[in-house]
């Protein structure tokens, strides 16, 4: 956002207060000015141009079109210049360029001047035509001036031209009261204790009811309209003031009307638009939503389809302009129009915001509406056009101001106590330095008590809503640098560190070098998300999704439900920029709602594989990703977050072809497996993922430190191996929680190496190879105990798998 620094010299006194040194009070108090740039209407604006008189004109003695002449300047000698403009006389007051001043011509390029001889002779400056100093385009002949200025008097004295500093603000979204020079110049007034000295606005209108009446059908959409008939304008180019000021923040002068209502937005934050009253038909304006799919024609000459959403200002008969956006092609000021009728309105922020991301149209407008905009201004800023167009297109206010206004914005209101205050602030200030800057912020103390403050906030301040605000509102007035620092710098003033085992983010950040030790990336993704999504999912969905009242699009109109799809997402992308191998990782927020309409979310950390186990290598045969590459992350994952035991279950279908299930006490504390392909195939990809979902908040809320340390095993541990084909309906999970339950004592590690389907085995068999660690920590294992143990699996592996065991 711009602000012109001569222009905030209207609102405040601000004369002692250089350009830079404004720019740093306002970047302490939270409008952080990013840039400074100058304007200048004349590029130059006429430095090192000077007021001069011809005291000697004659003939040049070696060119015929050339002159001699000798210039006063003001200096301790005349110069001798020689100029070839036929209209150069004795006794002429002229303007000078001196030797080292930078000339911009009208056309072509900057030239600097230079001491010279001309055909034999010294010339010493140079006499100025209109178009080589950037004021007109005539190159007739010389400029002569009608003035008594003293000889040597700078140009820039008789011409006056337009020079600024242009402030470029930064504007945060919870600044939109600070949207104008009006809203830039209340923060001054609080810095520097200064009164604000508002525009003048037209006092008095006529007694006549307006001829053009306004309805409001969406008061949601539309609290406040208010409209004012003008008639005998007389269209033109604005005066040169108001176009220099416009020009200085980047915007194009059109004509004097148009011009009014875009330079009083700038000034008091309130966006208008101007209709040719001539084309209201019905004399009727009414805000209301139209069809779905009505097309309407906007001032970029873009023919647009509305949703039924889109809040329009409409006559009797058509639309006439997108509210908050753009006006129409066929209803603005034309060089034509006569008798003008002047909008300001108060519309929903949500509305405009919709509309303006829907038909991607940002303006100066809707940048304003779709922040908050000052329902208290609409009719001074209509008073203030109103001036403006009487003074600069000679027309007048025909009838009354049409204000409808159903249901008044009241200020808001909430208490304050000193000691929260103080507590936020991190020092005591001075309850009157207190109610010195909130006063200054406009911001009314109805009451005041030993505890506190009862408060009122006017409604162009959105983002002042409670105690915090305050704080931050007396704080950045006050000065952040004012406030003293410990020396020894902590923040358990606000909240004493958790110790490690509880403290989440460490947590976090150790789990986060674990994976990335096992090769993993961590991604971010959006949580917004598609709905077809969180349709896809049944089994493992909390509750329903949750859908955004404020979408942009319905590609991003959900919050996710899963994680799965932001990462298929990713894998998706880099597959189409040929990354085959793929292995991630992403911490983030889950949400959904309850049957009984409560919200809800939960921390997840999800885990995606995909691909060959590494990259092709002429040392090593590429092998594809297998479940156990992911199973095998996940349990050294539960280890290091203290699960040691647990038990398994079959994962759920809806979102795994197959896969486990990690349960504690009954808890799914983490799921692994293949993803469906049919989710896959929604995502265009072709290859297996193997997906991990792990509940991140069980995992911290259940987290200790506390570990019993104690020696290895002072006896050995054998090692024997089982080949079983078994029906393929058969899981390895019933496998593995077999061997638990038949031997739970000297069984200490079981292992599936291989697994092979194919010919000699029989059809619907597969078979399994599986090395099974067996130890005594009291003694050394004897071949006799082992091939009991041994024998003991393999009888319940034929009893209750129907194993067939080979040899």
């Amino acid at each position: 956002m711009k602000i012109s620094y001569q222009w905030l010299k209207d609102f405040i006194e601000i004369d002692d207060q250089s350009p830079e040194l404004i720019a740093q009070k306002l970047t302490h108090a939270g409008l952080e000015v990013e840039q400074l740039h100058s304007y200048e209407a004349i590029p130059g604006s006429l430095e090192g141009l000077v007021i001069g008189e011809v005291l000697q004109c004659e003939p040049h003695p070696n060119a015929d079109k050339l002159k001699k002449t000798l210039v006063d300047v003001g200096g301790e000698q005349p110069l001798p210049i020689v100029c070839g403009a036929p209209n150069v006389a004795k006794g002429q007051k002229v303007v000078v360029a001196l030797v080292g001043a930078t000339l911009y011509p009208k056309e072509g390029e900057p030239f600097k001047i230079k001491k010279a001889k001309i055909r034999g002779e010294v010339s010493e400056g140079m006499i100025c035509a209109e178009d080589e100093i950037g004021l007109g385009s005539s190159h007739e002949g010389i400029m002569v001036l009608d003035t008594d200025l003293p000889n040597g008097t700078p140009a820039a004295e008789f011409f006056k031209p337009y020079r600024d500093t242009v402030l470029e603000i930064g504007l945060t979204p919870n600044r939109a009261d600070a949207a104008s020079h009006l809203g830039v110049a209340r923060d001054l007034k609080a810095l520097l204790d200064r009164p604000i000295q508002m525009p003048p606005v037209q006092q008095t209108f006529p007694e006549t009811p307006s001829p053009i009446s306004v309805e409001i059908e969406n008061p949601e959409a539309c609290p406040r309209y208010a409209g004012l008939l003008i008639e005998g304008v007389a269209v033109a180019p604005s005066p040169a003031w108001l176009q220099e000021r416009l020009k200085a923040i980047g915007l194009k002068p059109i004509n004097n009307v148009v011009d009014v209502t875009n330079y009083v937005m700038h000034e008091l934050g309130q966006p208008m638009h101007a209709f040719d009253a001539d084309r209201i038909e019905g004399n009727k304006i009414i805000v209301k939503t139209l069809d779905e799919g009505t097309p309407f024609v906007t001032l970029d000459e873009e023919e647009r389809k509305l949703s039924a959403h889109d809040l329009m200002i409409c006559d009797a008969v058509k639309p006439l302009a997108m509210a908050g956006v753009m006006g129409g092609l066929h209803s603005g000021i034309q060089d034509t129009t006569r008798r003008v009728f002047l909008e300001s309105a108060y519309f929903n922020p949500t509305y405009i915001r919709k509309t303006s991301a829907r038909h991607a149209l940002k303006t100066d407008a809707s940048f304003r509406f779709e922040r908050g905009t000052d329902p208290n201004m609409v009719l001074v800023a209509l008073q203030r056009a109103a001036y403006l167009i009487t003074q600069l297109a000679g027309g007048k206010a025909a009838a009354q101001i049409v204000d409808v206004y159903p249901q008044p914005i009241e200020n808001r209101r909430f208490f304050v106590k000193y000691e929260r205050l103080f507590t936020l602030l991190g020092i005591e200030i001075p309850k009157e330095e207190v109610r010195r800057i909130l006063t200054g912020l406009d911001i009314l103390i109805e009451e005041e008590t030993e505890e506190g403050m009862a408060l009122s906030v006017p409604p162009y301040r959105v983002d002042v809503t409670g105690t915090a605000d305050i704080a931050e509102e007396v704080l950045r007035i006050y000065g952040f640098d004012r406030v003293p620092l410990s020396e020894h710098l902590h923040t358990s003033f606000i909240s004493p560190f958790p110790a490690p085992a509880q403290d989440k983010k460490h947590l976090q950040d150790t789990i986060t070098d674990f994976l990335a030790s096992q090769g993993l990336y961590e991604v971010i993704t959006n949580s917004l998300t598609k709905p077809a999504y969180a349709e896809r999912l049944s089994e493992s969905a909390w509750g329903q999704p949750v859908r955004m009242l404020n979408y942009t699009g319905e590609e991003i109109s959900v919050l996710r439900s899963s994680l799965l799809f932001s990462g298929l997402e990713v894998i998706a992308h880099n597959l189409n920029r040929q990354r085959k191998y793929q292995k991630i990782f992403e911490f983030g927020r889950v949400y959904f709602q309850t049957t009984d309409g409560a919200y809800g979310e939960k921390e997840r950390l999800g885990i995606w594989i995909t691909g060959n186990r590494h990259p092709e290598h002429w040392s090593q045969a590429t092998q594809a990703t297998q479940y156990h590459d992911l199973a095998t992350i996940v349990e050294r994952l539960l280890k290091r977050m203290r699960v040691n035991k647990f038990t398994k279950a079959a994962a759920p279908a809806d979102q795994w072809g197959y896969g486990i299930r990690y349960l504690v006490e009954g808890h799914a504390v983490a799921t692994a497996g293949l993803v469906q392909p049919k989710i896959t195939r929604m995502l265009d990809i072709k290859q297996e993922v193997w997906f991990a979902d792990v509940d991140w908040d069980w995992l911290t809320a259940h987290y200790h430190d506390d570990y019993t340390a104690r020696e290895l095993p002072k006896f050995p541990f054998v090692r024997r191996d089982l080949s079983l084909v078994l029906d393929k309906q058969v899981t390895w999970q019933e496998v593995e929680a077999l061997a638990w339950r038949t031997e739970n004592k000297l069984l200490k590690h079981i292992n599936l190496f291989s697994v092979y389907e194919g010919n000699n085995i029989g059809e619907g068999k597969k078979s399994y190879a599986i090395s099974f660690i067996l130890q005594d920590e009291t003694k050394t294992l004897t071949d006799k105990v082992i091939d009991k143990t041994m024998q003991k699996l393999m009888d319940a592996y034929k009893k209750e798998l129907g194993a067939v065991i080979r040899e």
